[in-house]
């Protein structure tokens, strides 16, 4: 199945400060999340996730360090701040929302039965 784009771009900010709420993380292991999570359906690019997490670092839900590991290679980290923690909380209760609107408009038990997923 393919995601609309409007949806899959939606849905970036609050996926990625719940990874990162889950820890610290670097892009490449943040792509690799995403597509578990969502279970191979979202296939992002570094095109797409890096100026994410720009925009969440320029306002301050995200901080970044720059860190060899014992592995070697020099990768810089991401971490949830504060602001990201509310923002995310915020995001949180905005879903849930569209959820119950959904869920309300879909007949049959509904997001999930909608899909055919119940």
């Amino acid at each position: 199945m393919r995601i609309d784009k409007d949806l899959v771009a939606a849905s970036a900010t609050p996926l990625v400060l719940a990874i990162l709420a889950d820890g610290e993380s670097y892009g490449y292991a943040i792509l690799k999340r995403v597509r578990e999570l969502s279970g191979g359906q979202f296939e992002w690019t570094d095109g797409m996730l890096y100026p994410l997490l720009h925009r969440l670092e320029r306002l301050g839900q995200v901080k970044t360090q720059w860190r060899t590991p014992p592995e070697g290679r020099r990768r810089k980290y991401y971490v949830i701040t504060r602001e990201g923690r509310k923002a995310l909380a915020e995001q949180q209760r905005q879903w849930a929302a569209v959820s119950r609107a959904l869920n309300n408009v879909w007949p049959g038990g509904g997001l999930l039965a909608a899909v055919g997923e119940a």
